[in-house]
């Protein structure tokens, strides 16, 4: 390749990196703008729907110091709502669920409303800190059948954080590294290696745990030094390579499916 070519390739790259920032940086504005108008309207998600994408509100370090997020935005919002109308849409597509990329709510740990879904998500977990009341409704809906993702961060701390704030849970419970025969990797595609690429660097390869019931029942699969949310919010963008977020994908629905199968 001789110089010249390879210099206009990079004035490419970097003119389309250009045009890239501000279509990302106008949609997380704009995702600002609907997290808040939603939570300000209570968003409902429609009724004639059969599966309900329920993103999980819940008490964060920063509130428990007395403090706020960068303008009251806290990590259980990130990529909201595009991460969930992109995996819903592609949802809709790919099975035979009755849904919609409109089948989705925000719903408050500390509310008896978690009742109603049996799919809840969770995201940067890291900055949990579980009130008695989100202990007390985390622990009935685990116990009743639900089933949670946990999704979004990142670090031995955070993960050791976590489990800290679950075992107020489930005191005598702990994390399972899972492999992947698990059937929740086969639930609709067979996904034939968790050895996967994070969309961004990570401190450690990518993990995924599980939080089994008294019945051995998978109640909670957990992503760790990962953010498969961020896949789907940017898989109609160029910014992840195509095979990362058809994985990314993948692992959403095998989700969705296993908590409606199981």
């Amino acid at each position: 390749m001789s110089r010249t070519y390879a210099v206009g390739i990079s004035v490419l790259l970097l003119i389309g990196a250009l045009f890239l920032l501000p279509a990302t940086a106008q949609r997380q504005y704009l995702g600002f703008q609907r997290l808040f108008n939603d939570l300000e309207t209570d968003r409902r998600p429609p009724k004639d729907t059969e599966f309900v994408f329920a993103r999980v509100q819940y008490n964060t370090v920063r509130q428990a110091r007395g403090m706020r997020g960068f303008r009251g935005y806290e990590g259980w919002a990130h990529d909201y709502p595009d991460a969930e109308e992109h995996i819903l849409q592609l949802a809709d597509e790919a099975t035979g669920i009755n849904l919609n990329k409109d089948s989705y709510v925000i719903v408050r740990l500390d509310s008896d409303e978690i009742f109603q879904y049996p799919f809840l998500y969770f995201s940067e977990v890291g900055e949990m800190y579980l009130t008695p009341r989100e202990i007390e409704n985390f622990r009935e809906y685990l116990n009743r059948g639900g089933f949670a993702m946990v999704d979004d961060f990142d670090f031995q701390e955070q993960l050791d954080w976590f489990a800290s704030q679950m075992r107020q849970v489930f005191p005598d419970r702990s994390f399972v590294e899972l492999k992947v025969e698990h059937p929740i990797f086969h639930t609709f595609y067979e996904i034939t290696t968790l050895d996967v690429e994070p969309p961004m660097q990570e401190p450690g390869p990518p993990k995924f745990y599980g939080l089994q019931d008294e019945h051995g029942r998978l109640c909670m699969i957990i992503n760790h030094n990962t953010d498969i949310g961020d896949f789907w919010e940017w898989i109609d963008q160029p910014i992840y390579p195509l095979a990362a977020s058809k994985d990314g994908i993948q692992f959403g629905i095998n989700y969705l499916m296993y908590s409606l199968t199981h």
